[in-house]
């Protein structure tokens, strides 16, 4: 339940040998086991710290002798996404976990701006008490997720042993996921590998980009067919791309990173005007009404964390991005 205002509490003054410490450890260490040291992080970077009545938003801040910060708790929300009969289309469901083809359009997980009508509360919704809880709480565990215009294949615990099973595979990266994408222009050579550490772009906090100081990403990509204008140019190509490593915007950033954008995709494409006059009309209207990133995750399989069974799982391409490729196909 929500709080009526904020808290605020006053740290000690930072003593002669605390001089010189990062100011979320020196917090971390002041308040206990009260918060987590990555909680406070994010507390200061969203400005509910201060000094003097100064507002404090570097975390890596080095502190001086003297000092006496001050912290504003925001008031509480809700711990848990309220249930939500959001339709479903359920692929695979036992007492451990379940498969889901989602929708384009639909966020996985509540978060700021969109607070609700996510996977998460239909999820809670659809499985009622046959969730057990993770960390205690009915929730389901969600271990990996897809981009809200992203369509396609998703697994969530049920479970804690399940969260952490599956947790544990993804970690390993011991999961078989395949997506098609169809991108700009032809790839070169036809089937390849991409390996680009990914980290947040410094110019756009909203974006991810190839950076040397990232995580490290490998994806592989097969081109399985190749898309020709009016001219015979080839205009895009439907590829299959198997993650190695599963970061933000992966695909999306490594295709982008070669040259070949997914077509649709506000964020890491790029509009071809010039190239779209040479489509027939058919393909031009079916581009401009295709409003979202063509990518489609086709392909889930993996090791029930529990049972130990072998699953695999295939989802067929949408309405949208099936008309798509027929119009310029």
């Amino acid at each position: 339940m929500q709080t009526n205002d904020p808290t605020s509490s006053q740290l000690p003054a930072v003593s002669p040998d605390q001089s010189g410490q990062r100011l979320d450890r020196f917090m971390a260490e002041s308040l206990g086991s009260d918060l987590s040291r990555s909680r406070l992080k994010a507390l200061i970077q969203e400005g509910h710290v201060t000094l003097g009545g100064a507002t404090i938003t570097d975390p890596s801040r080095k502190i001086k002798p003297g000092e006496i910060y001050s912290l504003a708790l925001p008031a509480a929300e809700e711990a848990v996404p309220q249930a939500q009969d959001i339709p479903l289309h359920v692929v695979f469901e036992d007492a451990h976990l379940i498969v889901i083809d989602k929708p384009a359009g639909l966020v996985v997980h509540p978060a700021p701006g969109n607070h609700d009508n996510t996977l998460v509360n239909a999820l809670l919704h659809h499985c009622g008490d046959s969730l057990a809880g993770i960390g205690g709480v009915k929730r389901p565990g969600i271990v990996h997720r897809i981009d809200k215009d992203t369509s396609g294949l998703l697994v969530a615990a049920k479970t804690d042993a399940a969260h952490h099973g599956l947790a544990d595979l993804f970690a390993r990266h011991d999961i078989d996921r395949e997506y098609l994408a169809l991108v700009n222009g032809q790839p070169n050579p036809a089937r390849g590998s991409i390996a680009g550490a990914i980290g947040r772009d410094p110019q756009d906090r909203k974006r991810m980009a190839v950076r040397a100081n990232g995580k490290p990403a490998v994806t592989h990509y097969t081109t399985e067919r190749v898309l020709r204008d009016i001219n015979g140019y080839p205009f895009a190509s439907l590829l299959r791309c198997r993650l190695e490593t599963g970061r933000t915007h992966q695909i999306r950033v490594h295709l982008a990173s070669i040259g070949h954008g997914l077509l649709g995709d506000p964020v890491y494409g790029r509009a071809r005007p010039a190239r779209s006059a040479k489509l027939t009309e058919p393909a031009k209207a079916a581009l401009a009404q295709f409003k979202r990133q063509a990518l489609h995750a086709a392909v889930l399989g993996f090791k029930h964390p529990i049972t130990g069974a072998m699953l695999r799982f295939e989802s067929p391409l949408p309405a949208d991005f099936e008309t798509l490729l027929a119009a310029l196909s």
